[in-house]
């Protein structure tokens, strides 16, 4: 069984991701409203992949990945940005942050799950 982690604020897009999750019996899903309490639950549970919005209450998504990043435990997680912050600039920060890939809300399905089986393919190697 693949775990995701999902860190996100926003009701409706957690439960789309969740509808998206259930469809794949092979995973199950893991959800933070805010980013300390999702980078509780990746130390705890050691998640295959993280699915990270930007925007979140408390600590920022970025700031989130860098804390994962630092820790010898979540360090090789590949860790997926979603975010409604779409323009060019806001893709290449994410990506010199070190997320995985930059996803733009609204969630593109296709997108989503190719990005998510990406990320379940290289697990552990990141």
């Amino acid at each position: 069984m693949r775990t995701l982690l999902y860190v996100e604020d926003n009701q409706a897009n957690m439960e789309l991701v969740a509808q998206l999750i259930d469809r794949r019996p092979d995973m199950r899903l893991l959800r933070a409203g805010d980013g300390l309490r999702g980078i509780a639950l990746a130390r705890a549970h050691l998640p295959d992949v993280i699915l990270m919005d930007i925007n979140l209450p408390g600590i920022s998504g970025l700031q989130a990945l860098k804390i994962l990043r630092d820790d010898p435990l979540t360090a090789k997680i590949p860790v997926l940005a979603l975010s409604a912050n779409a323009m060019p600039r806001d893709i290449e920060k994410g990506m010199e942050a070190g997320f995985y890939r930059y996803l733009t809300k609204p969630i593109k399905i296709a997108e989503f799950m190719e990005a998510l089986d990406e990320g379940l393919a290289s697990a552990g190697t990141v």
